[in-house]
């Protein structure tokens, strides 16, 4: 028997408010309240409010936390400073990515590693193997949070009025504890769509009454409760990898274009170096692939799995593909042969159900924020 979903603290709410409802990752999980375009419309011109409770927390504490991470992590954690938070990822001993992950340093002595819905066990198990030889504490922490995100411009002037934390202060990937509403969270400048917006860790029990505030707060905005399918929209024109996607344990960060979060300098061994370094090699020689964006020029939606072609040959594959509402076009992103994947490469087209649908190649993101 298949176990059911579970769900979040505010499945009741979900629901009262009409959701349609999928299983996403285990979890019974909102998709949209009514319009995607709509609710993707207003994070991108307003403020939207998302349950991403089904996101994964795992704490280190102790001495050697950050050393652990250090080895445990392709990213140079231990020098992170308290109250900031990095984007990086972990991998296998082949460089094959496991999952990526943000880290905030809470204290000294304490992070939380945040990992996706489907891969949090995966990586749970990862790093209390990996943590094994260090002076640190691993901490399941799933059940202990709840996660709201408030996302769009008009996101910073919403929970001002309900925290006297200074957000004016906080800078992109930091996070400070306070309170929100009177509920206690961490608030951390974070998210997912491309947008300016705030992540909310809090305890599961205040969940509702947080998510009512912010919902009451938001109204005269603007805000409008949003679903994981414009989440997915909104990171793929922002050309933000989705695991499972553009991130697999067949790619390594360098395929990703990511090599970047990968910090050979730091001291001690990590898992996965040596392969990662000859990954780094051959993306320097010349990387066979890269990930790009593609947009249409006629109305057909790619898929993931859609094959990317040009003269008659296979030169890549579609990894995300969706229409997008701000570019009023499909848009999909790929991984192409090198020789492709220049912006403005002539030719390229996208097999969609045997139809060779010609596509322009575009430098990644499609959509970058006004700051």
């Amino acid at each position: 028997m298949t176990e059911a979903p579970r769900r979040t603290a505010l499945d009741a709410l979900h629901r009262a408010l009409g959701a349609t409802m999928t299983d996403f990752a285990g979890w019974d999980m909102p998709l949209r309240y009514g319009s995607e375009r709509d609710e993707h419309v207003a994070v991108r011109t307003r403020a939207g409010l998302f349950d991403l409770s089904h996101m994964g927390e795992i704490t280190l504490t102790g001495p050697q936390a950050g050393r652990a991470l250090d080895f445990a992590l392709v990213g140079n954690l231990s020098a992170l400073a308290v109250g900031r938070a990095r984007y990086t990822m972990i991998c296998d001993a082949a460089g094959g990515i496991l999952d990526d992950l943000i880290v905030y340093r809470l204290a000294d002595e304490e992070f939380m590693v945040v990992a996706n819905a489907s891969n949090a066990q995966v990586v749970l198990d990862a790093l209390t193997e990996r943590a094994a030889g260090f002076e640190t504490a691993v901490r399941d922490d799933r059940e202990n949070y709840a996660l709201l995100a408030i996302q769009g411009p008009q996101s910073p002037g919403i929970l001002k009025s309900l925290t006297d934390a200074d957000l004016d202060g906080l800078k992109y990937y930091a996070g400070l504890p306070g309170t929100v509403a009177g509920v206690p969270a961490l608030i951390a400048r974070t998210g997912y769509t491309g947008e300016d917006g705030f992540e909310l860790f809090v305890a599961p029990a205040d969940a509702e009454r947080l998510w009512q505030a912010l919902t009451e707060a938001g109204a005269a905005a603007g805000l409008v409760p949003c679903g994981l399918s414009c989440r997915d929209t909104l990171r793929l024109e922002a050309g933000m990898p989705l695991y499972g996607h553009e991130l697999t344990t067949a790619t390594t960060p360098f395929d990703a274009g990511l090599g970047r979060v990968v910090k050979f300098d730091k001291e001690g061994d990590f898992v996965g170096r040596e392969a990662l370094t000859a990954a780094a090699e051959r993306a320097a020689a010349k990387a066979p692939r890269k990930l790009v964006g593609l947009i249409a020029e006629g109305r057909r939606v790619p898929r993931a799995g859609f094959q990317v072609v040009a003269d008659g040959q296979v030169v890549g594959e579609v990894t995300s593909g969706a229409p997008s509402p701000t570019l009023g076009k499909p848009i999909a992103i790929a991984y192409v042969d090198a020789a492709h994947a220049e912006p403005g490469t002539k030719g390229v087209a996208v097999d969609i159900r045997g139809t060779h649908e010609p596509y322009e190649v575009v430098a990644l993101p499609f959509y970058k924020r006004q700051r």
